[in-house]
């Protein structure tokens, strides 16, 4: 026999359930985030990897007289010898510091074997070349008819101009998961873990929840590292091309901050002479330290 007042208790059983669900699910991540900032609160920047891009094999980017990857190299060089200098307290790792190629997938293991604390990769900007059909000259055909002469011509535009930053777009943000897994694994060896890390275990379900704060941490302090570097660059009156997210396997699987720096554009003959100079060395390098030193500031307090 049917009973209304069974299938009114029946209806609101459903509705009481996710209620608890939602709770113990707010619950955890509340504790979980709690967990978390006890983690990170004593951060340090203690270890920066410097990334020339390029080199070796791989060079075929160049202007007028240089290449992106001898560019690229002394300035990471100088950036390296700036940090050394006025951050005594931070070590600073090379991918490479001579004219020979590192695959993308060794420069960022690098970082993440050292368990470095910010990856900077320095690039110069080039523009595509572009082809087009041009007229030379004219022929006449046995009729008598006037012929063009066609051959092809490259051409790349020299009047572009400006600095960019990028950070690994979101799209890639899941390939950080085995770095951040695989430091994790390290807080084992450590006696006294659970204590030293306030019950922080990387093999609880909640660890999918704390490995999600990290990647999104990551990713916020990219960008603000990134936009740091775009607003020395604009203090010194470069032109702005902005803070960008891209699919760039070199910062993929960072398990840390990272950036990638376009210093400048090496197709435009202007750019080229400022980045070959000592003059716009030094104001390229201060820029990035100065960068740096504001991101530790406001990380460490």
């Amino acid at each position: 026999m049917f009973n209304p007042k069974r299938s009114k208790l029946m209806k609101n059983i459903p509705l009481l359930r996710p209620n608890a669900i939602l709770i113990a699910f707010i619950s955890v991540v509340i504790i979980t985030i709690s967990n978390y900032q006890a983690f990170t609160q004593e951060y340090k920047i203690k270890t920066i990897v410097i990334d020339a891009g390029h080199g070796g094999k791989d060079g075929s980017t160049r202007g007028l007289y240089s290449t992106e990857k001898d560019v690229a190299l002394k300035t990471a060089l100088h950036l390296g010898a700036a940090i050394e200098a006025n951050m005594k307290d931070v070590k600073v790792i090379y991918t490479r510091t001579e004219d020979v190629f590192i695959p993308l997938y060794e420069r960022i293991a690098i970082a993440n074997n050292a368990k470095a604390d910010l990856f900077i990769s320095i690039h110069c900007n080039d523009m595509p070349v572009y082809r087009s059909t041009v007229v030379t000259g004219y022929r006449k055909n046995s009729r008598g008819k006037r012929i063009p002469i066609t051959s092809t011509v490259s051409r790349k535009s020299t009047s572009t101009r400006g600095v960019e930053t990028f950070v690994s777009g979101m799209g890639r943000v899941n390939e950080q998961d085995e770095a951040i897994k695989r430091e994790n694994a390290s807080i084992f060896l450590e006696d006294n873990y659970k204590e030293n890390y306030e019950g922080f275990d990387p093999n609880n379900p909640e660890n999918f929840i704390i490995l999600s704060l990290m990647k999104n941490t990551f990713r916020t302090q990219s960008l603000k590292l990134a936009k740091l570097v775009q607003d020395q660059y604009v203090s010194v009156g470069r032109v702005d091309r902005g803070v960008q997210e891209k699919s760039l396997a070199v910062l993929a699987r960072a398990g840390m901050p990272a950036i990638l720096t376009e210093i400048g554009f090496i197709s435009n003959p202007d750019e080229e002479n400022y980045m070959n100079s000592e003059e716009g060395q030094n104001e390229i390098t201060n820029c990035l330290l100065k960068a740096i030193e504001n991101y530790k500031k406001s990380i460490e307090g």
